[in-house]
């Protein structure tokens, strides 16, 4: 792999191991507002929509669809804060991305609308082939680090057999502590 591609594939993992020491956690009444506020964002999207005719109004109503998953997504994740919910909202971006593309390419006709098709699916099977592969990238270092604490803690506990009384005690309680081992 090359550096930047190593970089990107390590900053998505940071971001989908630590969604949740991102979150915004907020009260019931603030989410069910922000709800509230999107709904009338999109009712209000969707009637401009109406202004438009033809594809113009497939493709702004499917826009303001879009606008109103992803924007339900982010709140659901700034909300609980989960890696699930951020991995459902990568999933929301990207099909709601698919979806206007798949709108726009029906302007074209023939084999440019055929294309045009094809593009947007390889788009969508990409990014979700991403979100895949962060997913595992991101099981697999929580599985490293978990075997790393492990390993750490059983030599912090070997160093701690070597004391007696009340330091070793000390010294137990404190690796325990360090790398959570009940």
């Amino acid at each position: 792999m090359n550096k930047p591609t190593t970089v990107a594939l390590i900053a998505a993992t940071l971001s989908l191991c630590c969604g949740l020491a991102q979150a915004a956690n907020f009260s019931k009444s603030v989410y069910d507002g922000a709800k509230d506020d999107i709904k009338t964002s999109y009712k209000a999207d969707k009637d401009a929509c109406g202004k438009l005719s033809g594809n113009a109004k497939d493709i702004c109503t499917e826009e303001a669809k879009g606008r109103e998953k992803v924007a339900l997504a982010q709140l659901e994740y700034n909300y609980s804060g989960s890696a699930k919910d951020e991995a459902k909202l990568v999933e929301t971006r990207y099909e709601a991305r698919y979806e206007v593309a798949k709108e726009r390419c029906d302007d074209r006709s023939g084999e440019a609308k055929d294309v045009c098709s094809r593009e947007a699916k390889t788009a969508y099977e990409k990014a979700k082939a991403e979100l895949k592969m962060n997913k595992k990238v991101a099981e697999a270092v929580d599985d490293a680090e978990e075997t790393r604490i492990k390993a750490d803690y059983k030599l912090a506990s070997e160093k701690c057999s070597t004391l007696s009384g009340d330091t070793k005690d000390v010294c137990v309680n404190s690796a325990k502590a360090r790398y959570n081992q009940r």
